[in-house]
């Protein structure tokens, strides 16, 4: 039987403030300060890698939870509007989660000009209950994204890995970072999940290596498939005993906006790309590349390409 879906992403889903301009420091005791622009976006790494896949034409659904209010209900549309799936997220009665991304000129090169402040909202309270059995194995794919966001996700997670995986799913996840700062409760995932996808600051804090070829190492030796973006250097991975680098392809610097979702577009083209039947070097290539296109606009989906777009010979 074909499944219903290519791709299952569980995770989260938010509105984003994005002020773009922002100082390193904003002025309290009532200043009133002018940045450059303000953008309301979907956010959420779970919701931007669903609306990246759909983009590149796979058959996504999403499930998580928003809040019975208006973030929620625009959450939810702009969901619908990309084409994904939304019927199996959890209204909550507690308030949809928020965030505000203030972006200031080092984000063009990379260099770390963004701070992200999220109110969790109902996030945590997302479980893999929530999540149910039939939907995991109507999917091809499961893909988890925040888990450190997420706790009564993470609990649950290697099971519902394992769960997807008996079904004939692939896996992965995301972690994205740990407000915490703490790194832990991750051995029992990632034995079940198939492939990490971590950033290289987060490769490194999760194995304690202190470079990226090394955590890259470290990761493969714990059983998950390592892919790592690097920035503006492109994206690491593990195969055949070594480490595979790939660049990101030349883009006019006209076209940039900001970096915000382009790591949630890189998980999109990676998992779109395998689910294509491409091999690892080729679908590390079309990760890089949906990540450096989703660039050219403000917010992680308003430039999120098509597979024509991407797609190399």
């Amino acid at each position: 039987m074909t499944p219903d879906y290519d791709l299952l992403v569980v995770g989260d889903a938010n509105p984003d403030v994005v002020i773009s301009g922002a100082p390193r420091r904003p002025a309290y005791g009532q200043r009133e300060e002018l940045v450059d622009r303000g953008e309301l976006v979907l956010g959420g790494s779970g919701a931007i890698t669903a609306c990246g896949a759909a983009r590149l034409g796979l058959r996504t659904a999403f499930a998580g939870r928003v809040g019975d209010d208006a973030a929620g209900r625009l959450v939810l549309g702009m969901l619908a509007e990309r084409g994904v799936d939304t019927r199996h997220c959890v209204i909550d009665e507690r308030p949809t989660a928020l965030t505000v991304v203030l972006v200031d000129d080092g984000d063009a090169t990379g260099g770390g000009g963004r701070a992200i402040l999220t109110a969790p909202g109902c996030l945590p309270y997302l479980t893999a209950g929530d999540v149910p059995a039939a939907l995991v194995q109507a999917s091809r794919h499961v893909h988890v994204s925040s888990y450190f966001l997420q706790p009564g996700l993470a609990a649950g997670l290697p099971a519902l890995f394992r769960e997807a995986r008996q079904a004939g799913a692939t896996t992965s996840l995301d972690t994205n970072d740990d407000p915490a700062g703490e790194w832990r409760g991750l051995d029992e995932v990632l034995k079940e999940a198939g492939v990490l996808l971590p950033n290289a600051a987060e490769a490194m804090a999760i194995t304690g290596e202190p470079g990226i070829e090394r955590a890259v190492r470290a990761l493969a030796a714990r059983g998950v498939l390592p892919v790592v973006k690097d920035g503006a250097a492109g994206a690491l991975t593990w195969e055949n005993g070594t480490v595979v680098r790939v660049s990101p392809p030349p883009a006019p610097a006209a076209e940039f906006a900001d970096t915000v979702g382009a790591g949630d577009s890189f998980n999109a083209g990676f998992i779109a790309a395998r689910l294509r039947g491409l091999d690892l070097a080729r679908s590390l290539g079309v990760a890089v590349a949906c990540g450096s296109l989703s660039t050219r606009a403000p917010g992680g989906t308003a430039a999120q390409p098509t597979w024509n777009e991407v797609r190399t010979p």
